[in-house]
């Protein structure tokens, strides 16, 4: 079982920055896929960044050049960080791993772009 914590959401001006962060459980965390998702009212969850075990890093179009996503194995963490944000990026984001083929979620974080 791998427990997600998110940390570090908030209200930002537009063309701001946030970083957000997700603490992960477990001993094998250099093994977990990584990577954070957003979701508003009425809308499905949608892919905002991924990194895999290896690195690899994938981005949606509508964050590219915007948004970085890093991890740290030592900490457990995976962060996000957000700058120039848009009010469009307002939603809650959460925080998923994937090991051994199983899914695992935080409880999300609220990021809210308004000025």
């Amino acid at each position: 079982q791998v427990q997600l914590v998110e940390s570090g959401g908030g209200l930002v001006q537009p063309g701001g920055s946030l970083r957000i962060s997700c603490a992960a459980s477990g001993n094998s965390f250099s093994r977990y896929a990584m990577g954070w998702y957003r979701q508003t009212p009425g809308k499905q969850r949608e892919l905002v960044a991924t990194i895999a075990s290896g690195g690899k890093i994938n981005y949606a179009d509508s964050v590219k050049g915007r948004f970085t996503i890093s991890r740290d194995n030592a900490k457990r963490t995976v962060y996000l960080q957000m700058d120039g944000l848009k009010p469009e990026d307002t939603a809650v984001y959460y925080c998923y791993a994937n090991y051994l083929s199983r899914n695992y979620w935080g409880q999300g974080t609220q990021v809210t772009v308004s000025s």
